[in-house]
């Protein structure tokens, strides 16, 4: 995780949304799934190491090499797009 700010933000926008459905539904089982949920899809898209997960599949039980890591950060993708491809991805797999 590079940026530790944007996971910061992330679960302070998180906290503020479980905050609001509490209120407007008083329901801790709601409030529960909201988290779980909100901390799941929070996680899916800024935890993984993205140079990781771009290379191709078959080298993903291997550890990155110097040369790719090094490709990788000369190639500033955009972040939307490496999302975008990694969702395309999960759905083919589904």
């Amino acid at each position: 995780m590079a940026n530790d700010a944007a996971l910061r933000t992330s679960i302070l926008w998180l906290a503020a949304v479980i905050l609001v459905v509490g209120i407007c539904t008083y329901s801790f089982k709601k409030m529960f799934v909201t988290y779980v949920l909100g901390l799941v899809g929070i996680s899916g898209v800024l935890l993984p190491d993205w140079d990781y997960f771009n290379r191709d599949v078959s080298r993903w039980p291997y550890p990155v090499t110097v040369e790719e890591r090094s490709a990788a950060s000369l190639s500033h993708g955009s972040v939307f797009l490496k999302i975008f491809f990694y969702d395309t991805g999960l759905h083919v797999l589904l």
